[in-house]
């Protein structure tokens, strides 16, 4: 799933490495452990697959804007710094921007409902975090088919007569009501899109 957060990131607009892993954890940080060891070969994945295609930073000779004389020792050291910290940048800063063919991987990877994990708590927070890309029947159908396994996940906990101490049978009720919670959540979204359809959808029977 971490090729649907890249891409999905990369919607919105270019972005390097760095930035990309900065954006991921932000968004992901809890649900993902996101390092460069992971990053690079899912970029490197996602550019042999046609999805994304790098955009080219200026080459390393371009010359940089002078920089002003500062009048003291410390402040022409910094300036210094600055220089080679900048051509380090130019050399080594590499863009990815989505394809045609990612825009389409994008879309089947949203409305996928097969898979390892295709709806766990992670990918579907995923997607959720870039549904506002799907129309809204696409956005219905992932809202329901959530619901749909909180649904049969809370049936199975309530049918469960197993034996426990206080802590695993504590542990068993908090989860039962967290499953409520995130149901009566899902009501809510669901209710608004719905109510979103209907106001988008042409009058039935509308006289001139």
């Amino acid at each position: 799933m971490l090729e649907l957060a890249v891409l999905g990131l990369l919607k919105e607009q270019p972005l390097h490495g760095y930035e990309l892993k900065k954006r991921l954890s932000d968004a992901l940080g809890l649900l993902w452990g996101v390092s460069y060891g992971s990053l690079y070969p899912a970029l490197r994945r996602l550019e042999r697959a046609g999805a994304i295609e790098v955009v080219e930073a200026p080459p390393a000779d371009t010359p940089a804007a002078p920089m002003p004389a500062t009048g003291s020792i410390g402040g022409e050291a910094a300036a210094a710094r600055m220089r080679r910290l900048g051509k380090v940048s130019r050399r080594t800063r590499k863009a990815y921007r989505l394809t045609t063919r990612g825009e389409q991987m994008f879309g089947e990877l949203m409305t996928s409902d097969t898979g390892p994990g295709a709806d766990d708590e992670r990918s579907f927070a995923l997607k959720l975090a870039f549904c506002r890309y799907l129309p809204v029947d696409a956005r219905l159908e992932l809202l329901e088919r959530r619901r749909s396994d909180l649904a049969a996940r809370l049936s199975r906990a309530r049918g469960s007569r197993s034996g426990g101490d206080h802590y695993a049978l504590s542990l068993l009720e908090h989860r039962r009501k967290s499953t409520e919670r995130d149901l009566e959540w899902l009501d809510e979204l669901i209710a608004t899109e719905r109510e979103a359809r209907a106001a988008n959808s042409p009058q039935q029977g509308a006289t001139a």
